[in-house]
């Protein structure tokens, strides 16, 4: 696991500044603590920061191919490489380091582009061949791992691990984009088509690029995507004994490490599922770390005892105060750009607690994307069987009006909550899942908004391009789309950037067993009584681990980790919520209109409403605006 940057010119080949390249690399170096390496020639320059998993001694970067042909910058793990390694060599390649990064160089080398599709692992590259002089760009299938790019005035292009990289580079124009605000607002999170920082670009999970002298700067290529399209035929004991069998593989692929290695321990399916599976592998006790919080509403430690005992692991619990506020500032550094799904704050905690022993953690995340394990999946399953009896032109005007007169009603119980579900309902699939996922809807951003900024935004919303990616999907029913549309969106623009921020902020490398995309190809044919059933997501995995975890693990009600910035900005945070409607931040955008802020704030501190979570994505705005354009 590490950092990479570097500069490419795509008009002149003009000399390149190392130091320019280091400096970009060092800001970092949180991704990297082990070491650097800058390696220049006319037009281009590469950098890495250095995190050893693999070959410690060995695999130094940048890497130069056996032949000098070609140059490479890496961040993260191939997990086949070996296997790889081998099949080379009887091609006649030649190796001097037992590491993975050298088999990638050789791979381009004997395949070129077509070398993607045969690495599993998380991946973000960068290969300069010297002979062309092009410079190639690739990102894993899922985007695991992240690369940030833009075009600079004098026609160079540069790239980093984290926005910060690109930051460090005194050429590149600090200037917002306001389309991102309204992506923003929408899911809690910028997504991967777009940047807070205009004319930034992020390369697309499963895509690649490749530069050359005298040529404009290309679009992206796909070179990865899952299908929906077919279901798989087998028996429930075929299907139950493919996808343990998948599981196994994409765990014990993931041990391989020349350091300290454990797992993340939250008490869940997900996790458990992948202890139990490491364990299972390993002739030593699984190294285990869980957070656990002082509010019993809140905590889940005891489930997560429960499983380090099942197998016998070497556990080890912290118990923090979900009243840990004061890292905000250190959150909005970690990312960059504004970020706020508030699990964030307790899996930088397990992070860093994991970082006391090991280097490297397996997680779960994954498989409630892939599996459908999310009760908006149950939800819209069931709505679009609603949505299959009653035509739009019914269904639109009945559960429309139902929506409009019903009370939201977020003091209640979950079952009384009928709101969003009749909007849903009056809406189509794409648009009511959209819905589902959102954070901040529609009708509400649109009372934020200055007049100002809604003549800005024009006619585009951010749930467009999400509606665009179901109904487009390679799918046969709303759920496909739905999961389909979290995969390329949700999955790469929250959780993992989340993973990877958080546990790269501690130099800890976490690994995703359960989005090794043989599993994801696998899951995406399951017939959907096999994804869920009786209300039950995740159905199959459920009943395919029931040979090794408890049933009051699998079948008790999702929780995952959660802050309670409810109370937060009702308690002790309650003078910034005030603030974010009063302060000089927000307000010198001109974006928002302060009194509906204030009537907000004021509701949410009252009780009358719980604006929470709207609240905490004002807060990380304008901290990270703060951060990133001095406003």
């Amino acid at each position: 696991m590490c950092g990479i940057a570097g500069l490419y010119h795509l008009t002149t080949p003009k000399p390149v500044d190392p130091l320019r390249v280091e400096r970009m690399c060092d800001a970092m170096v949180h991704r990297g603590p082990d070491g650097g390496g800058v390696w220049t020639a006319p037009g281009v320059g590469l950098g890495h920061r250095r995190l050893s998993i693999i070959d410690i001694a060995g695999s130094p970067q940048p890497m130069a191919s056996a032949d000098g042909g070609a140059m490479l910058v890496f961040n993260g793990e191939i997990y086949n490489y070996r296997e790889l390694r081998e099949e080379l060599r009887g091609l006649g390649a030649r190796f001097q380091t037992d590491g993975d990064s050298e088999v990638i160089l050789a791979a381009w080398q004997q395949w070129g582009t077509a070398c993607l599709p045969r690495l599993n692992g998380m991946f973000a590259f960068a290969i300069y061949d010297v002979d062309a002089r092009t410079l190639f760009l690739a990102r894993d299938r899922l985007g695991v791992k992240p690369l940030f790019l833009a075009e600079l005035a004098d026609g160079s292009v540069i790239f980093a691990s984290e926005l910060k990289g690109l930051l460090a580079h005194p050429s590149l124009r600090r200037e917002v984009d306001p389309l991102a605000v309204e992506d923003y607002l929408a899911w809690g999170y910028v997504p991967d088509h777009r940047c807070m920082v205009k004319g930034v670009t992020k390369l697309a999970a499963g895509h690649s690029l490749l530069l050359e002298h005298g040529k404009p700067l290309p679009p992206q290529r796909q070179w990865w995507d899952v299908s929906f399209e077919n279901r798989h035929k087998g028996s429930l004991a075929d299907l139950d004994a493919e996808l343990l069998h998948l599981m196994r593989q994409s765990v014990t692929s993931r041990m391989m490490a020349d350091v300290p290695l454990g797992a993340f321990l939250s008490g869940g399916v997900d996790s458990s599922s992948v202890v139990a599976l490491m364990s299972e592998a390993s002739q030593a006790p699984v190294r285990t770390c869980s957070i656990g919080f002082d509010v019993a509403a809140l905590d889940e430690s005891n489930y997560a005892d429960e499983v380090a005992r099942l197998f016998a692991t070497d556990h080890r619990s912290r118990t923090v105060s979900p009243d840990d506020f004061s890292a905000i500032d250190a959150l909005t550094a970690m990312f960059d750009e504004p970020f706020a799904d508030a699990s964030a704050l307790p899996t930088w905690r397990v992070s860093q607690l994991a970082r006391e022993t090991v280097t490297v953690a397996l997680s779960g995340d994954g498989a409630d994307e892939a599996l459908a394990g999310y009760r908006r999946h149950v939800f819209q399953h069931g709505e679009d069987r609603v949505r299959s009896i009653l035509p739009s032109a019914i269904r639109g005007p009945v559960f429309g009006a139902l929506a409009a007169i019903y009370p939201k009603a977020d003091w209640a119980p979950r079952p009384l909550r009928a709101k969003a579900t009749f909007q849903s309902l009056a809406a189509g699939s794409a648009a009511g899942y959209a819905r589902a996922l959102g954070v901040t809807g529609p009708e509400l951003r649109q009372r934020l908004y200055s007049p100002d900024f809604l003549a800005i935004r024009g006619d585009y919303r951010a749930e467009q391009p999400f509606e665009a990616l179901i109904r487009d999907a390679p799918a046969r029913s709303g759920l496909d789309g739905a999961q389909y549309a979290d995969l390329k969106f949700w999955l790469p623009g929250d959780i993992l950037t989340k993973v990877d921020r958080a546990s790269m902020a501690v130099s800890l490398e976490a690994r995703e067993p359960l989005l090794d995309y043989r599993l994801i190809e696998f899951a995406a044919g399951l017939p959907e009584d096999m994804r869920i059933r009786r209300g039950q997501g995740k159905w199959l995995m459920k009943h395919t681990m029931e040979r090794y975890l408890p049933r009051d693990i699998l079948y008790r009600p999702k929780q995952g980790f959660v802050t309670p910035i409810s109370q937060w900005f009702r308690g002790p945070l309650a003078g910034e919520a005030r603030a974010i409607a009063q302060g000089a931040g927000l307000s010198r955008t001109g974006w928002f209109d302060s009194r509906r802020l204030s009537g907000i704030a004021e509701a949410h501190i009252a009780g009358t409403s719980d604006h929470g979570r709207l609240l905490w994505q004002l807060l990380m705005l304008e901290r990270s605006l703060g951060r990133l354009f001095a406003i």
